[in-house]
């Protein structure tokens, strides 16, 4: 931003935010709040790595908030959601105001669901007798002495809610409730009446978000409905000039989550009976008889991709879409007075004839794009998925036109260059010129902590290498040497919940340290009690490589059980490799070891939260030190003093430990 005289300068806009919220300025904030008003002001792109601690927040949200467009930022999680809009904004629109001579609105806007819906709570489900579903709200009236279930005891928390909030976002719902309740008082996009067909339009908490929203200029929103944003056709989010991409390295799984169709018998019959009531006799006939064909054939389908669609499948997808496009043409004319609140039965029976027509559409078209497979889960039994082969023409086309794009995370820089992650958003090698190559730069702005002082990267080259399955004794006996020398304090990162389960087996009975694990208690439960007693370790899969703040001496040894490639048998990844090899490039280093190098950057990060951290990061898996994609690994991590001495390792390890606990006497 260039100043003209008398207005002030993004220095002193910076400087007054980060005095608001209690903070110091940074080179790398500095930095990168000068790169973001560059690409606000040239309307150009940029990428931009600001490790822990740097202030990134600020670092964007100073000089988007200077230029005076507006602006929507979108985060990965909820934690960075409630942070920004709770703490960052209000603490920076307030500082800003003596300069700018004008105060931004701000505003949150998430995906229909996400918000209570009053004609659920007040009218009720529409009712399933086939599924023993009824008005839950009914049957605890009922009930004399108060509700005894749980969901009874949620769904009566809920109503009091109702009375209270001002929001209606479940988020702002503290304790929470489990799905099963929510799901009973909101509705989907497609579920809901519309305003202007509800009695309640008038006062409904997610057409107040979205006017307010409107009339915002900075909009704080979720990856998720940015993705749909760009996947519908019609706009969810207001028109904006500048978007930001917090968590930016989630993005592509979140968008691929979106843009991914999903069919199973419970889906398909739970659509045939919200239908039946609704269409004439043959119609519903057509859809029954379609749905019990293909729920024969899942009940023989063995998990994998299906590079063809078998032909029995085929027919049968085909007939399940003929007949749900028939009932969808049924249930537009439908206008049934027998039934209690027919519009709202009738918009939950569209919703899902319509799922069911649109993915069943969608794989029998066979699109070169889309990779097809069957799933088999033990609770849920099978399904057929449908995911796109690759977001990045999506994400090119609908996020880098006519707008400003400013991207930023931790780890966006994989084994040294930002192209790895530039291509899986669609965009060419930096530098790169074209009429499909949106102009863009990289920008890694370093991080305040000096992290080859504050910890060492450690590889145990000497054990056996991981296999596919079995037990890894040798493993298990560096794990055991290592917590114990660092006196607990450990975060252990497992690449399946079967190895954490058993190394917590294993440890629990050789040592004598607390050890939590995953799945016993709430994540934020485990943390907390993680945080709290330095002695305790916490052992978990995927949600704690990314999902732990923990600075102190709490957490001075982080544990990586292997490399996390992904499943060779996962059919999206395998389908990505092949086509990447299939165009000249290396689908193992651009799809697999790119998707590794993420979480492992991730993970490390777990280790240095603050200044006066000090730790280990340990892998116990030779081949980050001796296979050729080891460098590429290590280089995507921070940039800690590496070693495989065992010995050397163990001693740092207690003498970290001596000095917190000679700290925690003092």
């Amino acid at each position: 931003m260039t100043a003209t005289s008398g207005e002030p300068t993004l220095t002193d806009l910076l400087h007054a935010a980060v005095t608001a919220v209690g903070g110091s300025e940074r080179p790398g904030q500095v930095a990168m709040a000068e790169a973001v008003a560059r690409a606000i002001e040239d309307g150009t792109h940029v990428l931009i790595q600001a490790g822990t601690g740097t202030g990134k927040s600020l670092g964007y949200l100073v000089p988007a908030l200077a230029g005076g467009d507006r602006v929507v930022v979108a985060t990965a999680t909820l934690a960075l959601q409630r942070q920004l809009v709770e703490r960052d904004l209000p603490r920076t629109v307030k500082a800003l105001h003596p300069l700018l001579r004008r105060t931004p609105e701000f505003a949150t806007l998430k995906g229909r669901s996400n918000y209570l819906c009053l004609h659920r709570l007040h009218e009720g489900v529409p009712q399933e007798e086939e599924d023993g579903l009824f008005d839950p709200f009914e049957a605890i009236a009922a009930q004399p002495s108060g509700p005894s279930s749980r969901l009874g005891k949620d769904l009566l928390r809920l109503r009091d809610w109702a009375d209270e909030t001002e929001t209606g976002d479940r988020d702002d719902l503290s304790p929470g409730v489990s799905d099963r309740a929510w799901a009973q008082v909101s509705v989907s996009s497609r579920e809901c009446l519309g305003a202007s067909k509800c009695a309640y339009g008038a006062e409904c908490f997610a057409e107040a978000a979205r006017e307010r929203a409107k009339l915002a200029e900075v909009i704080v929103t979720n990856h998720a409905l940015l993705a749909i944003d760009a996947i519908e056709g019609a706009p969810v989010l207001p028109g904006h000039e500048v978007l930001v991409i917090d968590e930016a390295h989630e993005l592509v799984s979140r968008v691929t989550g979106v843009a991914t169709g999903e069919l199973s018998p419970a889906s398909v019959n739970r659509a045939v009976r919200r239908a039946a009531k609704l269409v004439d006799e043959k119609i519903a006939d057509q859809l029954q008889t379609a749905s019990e064909s293909f729920e024969r054939l899942m009940e023989l389908a063995l998990p994998g991709q299906l590079t063809k669609i078998p032909e029995d499948l085929g027919y049968a997808l085909a007939a399940l879409r003929d007949a749900a496009r028939a009932a969808i043409t049924a249930l537009g004319n439908t206008r049934d007075a027998s039934v209690a609140d027919e519009d709202a039965v009738r918009k939950q029976a569209l919703a899902s004839v319509e799922t069911v027509q649109e993915v069943a559409e969608r794989i029998v078209q066979g699109s070169e794009y889309d990779v097809v497979w069957f799933e088999r889960h033990d609770r849920y039994g099978a399904s057929l998925r449908v995911a796109p082969l690759t977001v990045a023409g999506l994400l090119r086309e609908k996020l880098f036109t006519d707008r400003s794009v400013v991207l930023t995370s931790a780890t966006l820089k994989l084994g040294g260059d930002f192209n790895g992650v530039g291509a899986s958003l669609g965009l060419a090698p930096e530098g790169t010129h074209g009429e499909d190559s949106p102009p863009w730069r990289g920008l890694d702005v370093g991080s305040p902590f000096d992290y080859r002082k504050q910890g060492i990267l450690y590889v145990a080259q000497h054990l056996s290498p991981p296999g596919r399955e079995g037990s890894r004794a040798d493993m298990l006996d560096e794990l055991a040497e290592l917590v114990e020398a660092a006196g607990g304090r450990t975060l252990g990162l497992f690449s399946s919940m079967r190895g954490a389960q058993a190394a917590a087996e294993e440890l629990r009975g050789r040592l004598d340290l607390p050890i939590l694990l995953q799945g016993e208690e709430t994540l934020g439960e485990l943390i907390r009690a993680f945080a709290e007693d330095a002695e305790t370790c916490l052992f978990g899969t995927l949600s704690l490589w990314q999902g732990v703040d923990v600075p102190g001496s709490s957490c001075q040894l982080v544990v990586m059980d292997r490399i996390p490639f992904p499943r060779p048998d996962d059919p999206l990844t395998s389908a990505r490799q092949k086509a990447v090899e299939e165009a000249g490039g290396n689908g193992f280093m651009a799809v697999a070891a790119t998707h590794a190098a993420l979480l492992m950057a991730q993970g490390a990060g777990r280790l240095v939260r603050a200044t006066g951290d000090r730790g280990v990061v340990a892998v116990l898996d030779p081949r980050l030190a001796k296979a050729r994609y080891g460098s590429f690994l290590r280089a995507s991590m921070p940039d800690f003093w590496y070693t495989t001495d065992r010995n050397q390792v163990r001693r740092s390890l207690a003498a970290i430990d001596a000095a917190a606990r000679e700290a925690a006497a003092s």
